[in-house]
């Protein structure tokens, strides 16, 4: 991954409200959230979020499809796998120790332990 787009990636993220946004369409999954439905979740108006929304996208971080009258937005996890590659190169240096701490919570996230216990 180039800088530039690490930094963009970084800089979307890097508002509360974004950050919100973003986190909430990780835990929604592939299925996404309406984006009416995330500015009543977040409590931010419509335009604001559609704000939010197109700043998200441009970064690369986001996904949208039109269902009937509504756009369904998703988390790009491509793009958010790319970044957490680009924070963790060369995380470790020749000292494994640094980076376990980090390995085993990545394996302890919610989301990783639920699919290793319905893949067992």
């Amino acid at each position: 991954m180039e800088i530039k787009v690490a930094v963009n990636a970084l800089s979307a993220l890097a508002h509360e409200t974004r950050l919100s946004v973003f986190r909430t369409l990780v835990h929604a999954g592939p299925e996404g959230v309406a984006a009416g439905e995330l500015a009543r979740r977040l409590s931010v108006v419509a335009n604001t979020m559609s704000a939010h929304l197109n700043v998200l996208d441009q970064a690369g971080l986001v996904t949208s499809r039109r269902v009937s009258r509504s756009i369904i937005y998703s988390a790009a996890y491509d793009r958010m796998t790319e970044v957490l590659a680009f924070l963790m190169e060369d995380c470790c240096a020749g000292a494994p120790q640094v980076c376990a701490p980090l390995a085993a919570l990545a394996k302890d996230a919610a989301c990783c332990a639920a699919g290793a216990r319905s893949a067992q």
